[in-house]
């Protein structure tokens, strides 16, 4: 017998070599029918692999995120069998579960091509496989055999994977005519899966390497019932409405240019008034909380970077080294600000009463992108991050890091991102030569963080492996309008650069000591904020934001003076106003100005003109009426300070 222990902390015995699928059967019927996956221990189970020693078990049922991950796993052997059928001679690279569905990167044979208009094809026939209820069977391979069956296939992709493991540690999974190279778990079967939708085709790189043959990458998504597909697709025609690319042309909020490069952004007159009103809000909040506002060169040495370790881990994927006239000598476009920082801190000597140091910095950073991983803005190669650094006493820690926890909850109070999770995300213990650093000052940092969390109640989610390679952090991740989940906010502690640095204080036992630094960005980049802010409010953005409060709105070129007249009067009390002044029809001006998304529409004609008034028109609501000029931007100011205090509160 062997016992179960369950996430209540209930344990059961059961017959060694007991399954998952089996527990669940003993615990109800309806759970059995419902639960999709399994974790034993820590490790990923599939549902029907036996059990051979104490151990604790999950059961995952459709709405857990590991249910989801084996049920598009499993989609994507799925895929890669109808491929198999469909196109022989077919060799695939990878095919993983990803946050939202799965993909297959496929070598198709010489001549075979497959577009977008061939998705339906190859949908149908995963529906017609799904249906024969096939089993995924599990077998555990040597490496011998594993390189001899894929290479007798032909699939050399797999045989790179295989040279890369270690003997003992590989399995492969069979479903119908497809086996594959595949640490699992599955479902049961394919009967699960009711609801196939593939949603797009796009060339990738193998292994994401631009000097490696690009193959056909197959995107899609699945459910276990066609309700859940509909609700889906209804979700992506509202996220293609939200698109910050679409909105952010239609709005004049930025470009890019081929010409320029890319991945390179171009912020214009509007959206650089966007992003100026949010730097100067955090600046604000900053100078409440005692920073100070630093800037630093484009460029640095290289040798800053090796100090830091940086360039030992990112250097590969970073813009080349800029060479000058100078025989060795080696710049680098600033990949990141933190080495520049401890250089200020250097400057003049510290003592603990000096403590602690807040440099702030909106500083442009230049990172090495591959083309096809760039994406409007949320992926470019040149972004602004809103970065600062704290030098800290140790005895000061836990303080700062509440601190700038503060921050970042004001701000996503100011831009209404009320729903959010935090993720604490910790050293690999199994893994530690990926990161900097001993182990004693990892423990502490790590124990600084859980303590903070602990002590603002704050619910977060632990996460191992998923620290910087020179220390732990928390991580936001806020959830947006329609629900998709955006990492924005992150703060990291390190005790590791402090020592690269060689920085230092005087203690009061006169004593040299090192100071901690704590790394912190609440927007985490203006680019990817903004980006995440336009598709959270579909480019209706808060009137204290917002490029353009109103638009005046006259109705025949006789009343454009009177127009210029209010424009200029609200102007003067702080309202952002443009006119339309186009000889077009009331009707067309009212339309063209809805989809601009300006919060405020002021119409003008005889009537207001002899009153001295607007027809005011609010986004969404309609007519509000006529007011005096003055009346409406006291209303607007009121409207605004009311915004301004909720987030000062």
């Amino acid at each position: 017998m062997i016992k179960i222990t369950f996430p209540d902390g209930s344990v059961r015995e059961y017959a060694n070599g007991t399954t998952p699928y089996q527990i669940a059967e003993s615990i109800s019927p309806r759970l059995a029918q419902e639960v999709l996956a399994a974790t034993v221990n820590t490790e990923a189970w599939d549902l029907d692999r036996p059990i051979n020693e104490n151990s604790s078990l999950k059961l995952h049922k459709w709405d857990d995120p590991e249910a989801k991950h084996t049920f598009w796993h499993t989609s994507s052997h799925l895929l890669a069998q109808a491929i198999t059928d469909l196109y022989p001679g077919t060799h695939f690279g990878i095919g993983p579960a990803i946050e939202n569905g799965f993909y297959y990167d496929i070598d198709t044979p010489e001549g075979v091509v497959i577009k977008e208009g061939d998705l339906a094809a190859i949908e149908a026939k995963m529906y017609e496989l799904a249906a024969k209820k096939e089993k995924l069977v599990r077998y555990e391979i040597s490496k011998a055999d594993a390189l001899k069956f894929f290479g007798e296939k032909g699939e050399e992709y797999k045989c790179e994977l295989i040279s890369e493991l270690q003997d003992g540690t590989i399995t492969t999974y069979t479903l119908g005519s497809f086996t594959d190279l595949c640490r699992g778990p599955h479902l049961r079967d394919t009967s699960e899966i009711k609801a196939i939708k593939l949603t797009s085709v796009a060339g990738a790189y193998w292994r994401g390497d631009e000097k490696r043959k690009m193959l056909t990458r197959i995107y899609g998504i699945s459910f276990p019932k066609k309700k859940l597909l509909d609700e889906y697709l209804a979700f992506l025609e509202e996220a293609k409405k939200r698109d910050h690319r679409k909105i952010g042309r239609e709005l004049e909020l930025f470009a890019f240019s081929q010409a320029i490069g890319p991945g390179l952004p171009l912020w214009l007159p509007k959206g650089t008034a966007l992003r100026t009103r949010l730097e100067d809000f955090l600046k604000r909040i900053q100078k409440r909380f005692g920073y100070q506002q630093v800037m630093t060169p484009h460029i640095g040495q290289k040798e800053l970077w090796v100090t830091s370790g940086h360039y030992a881990k990112y250097g590969k994927d970073s813009f080349q080294p800029i060479h000058t006239p100078q025989e060795g000598e080696e710049f680098l476009l600033k990949p990141m600000n933190c080495p520049f920082h401890c250089e200020m801190y250097k400057i003049t000597p510290k003592s603990y009463k000096d403590l602690p140091l807040r440099l702030a910095e909106f500083g442009t950073v230049y990172r090495y992108e591959q083309s096809g991983e760039l994406h409007g803005l949320t992926r470019v190669r040149g972004f602004t991050q809103d970065d600062a650094h704290i030098f800290c006493r140790p005895d000061q820690l836990k303080d700062e890091f509440l601190k700038v926890m503060d921050i970042i909850f004001i701000i996503f109070k100011a831009l209404n991102f009320e729903n959010f999770e935090a993720q604490i995300s910790l050293r690999d213990p199994e893994n530690k030569e990926k990161y900097i650093g001993s182990d004693d000052n990892w423990e502490k940092a790590e124990r600084a963080i859980v303590e903070a969390c602990e002590e603002k109640g704050l619910k977060a989610r632990v996460e191992l492996g998923e620290a910087a390679f020179y220390g732990p952090k928390l991580d936001f991740m806020v959830k947006d309008a329609i629900g998709r989940r955006w990492q924005l906010g992150t703060i990291q502690v390190d005790y590791n650069l402090p020592e690269r640095f060689d920085l230092e204080y005087t203690g009061t036992d006169n004593q040299k000591h090192r100071p901690v630094m704590i790394h912190r960005a609440p927007f985490g980049s203006m680019e990817r904020f903004v980006a995440v802010l336009i598709e959270h409010t579909g480019g209706k953005f808060p009137l204290w934001l917002t490029p353009d409060q109103a638009v005046i709105l006259p109705i025949s070129e006789k009343f454009n003076d009177y127009a210029n007249e209010v424009a200029e009067r609200l102007n003067r009390q702080d309202i952002r106003v443009v006119v339309d002044d186009r000889n077009e029809k009331i009707g067309r001006k009212i339309r063209d100005n809805e989809l601009k998304r300006i919060p405020y529409m002021l119409i003008v004609g005889e009537k207001e003109a002899e009153n001295g008034e607007i027809s005011v028109r609010k986004q969404g609501e309609g007519d509000k009426g006529s007011l005096k000029v003055d009346d409406f931007a006291q209303m607007i100011n009121s409207e605004v300070e009311a915004m301004v205090n909720r987030y000062n509160a």
